[in-house]
């Protein structure tokens, strides 16, 4: 007795389909890490060298901070 089984899908298409979320979500999380760090920069240029220095920064630190992938 012979079977076939018609629930699986095409092989290879899983992978092609899986492939393209894989480069549509690191589009997506490079976008969202570069909005993160833009608003981080904007935000430290904001505050006055006084107040960076109360934090432990100067002006020369916010690129670095802004860059940095320490969860905030």
């Amino acid at each position: 007795m012979a079977t076939f089984d018609t629930s699986r899908t095409t092989y290879g298409s899983a992978s092609v389909a899986s492939r393209i979320f894989s480069m549509i979500s690191a589009t997506i999380a490079a976008v969202v890490a570069w909005n993160d760090a833009r608003v981080t920069r904007n935000a430290l240029a904001a505050l006055t060298d006084r107040e960076l220095e109360d934090i432990g920064l100067s002006r020369a630190d916010i690129d670095s901070v802004a860059e940095s992938h320490i969860i905030r």
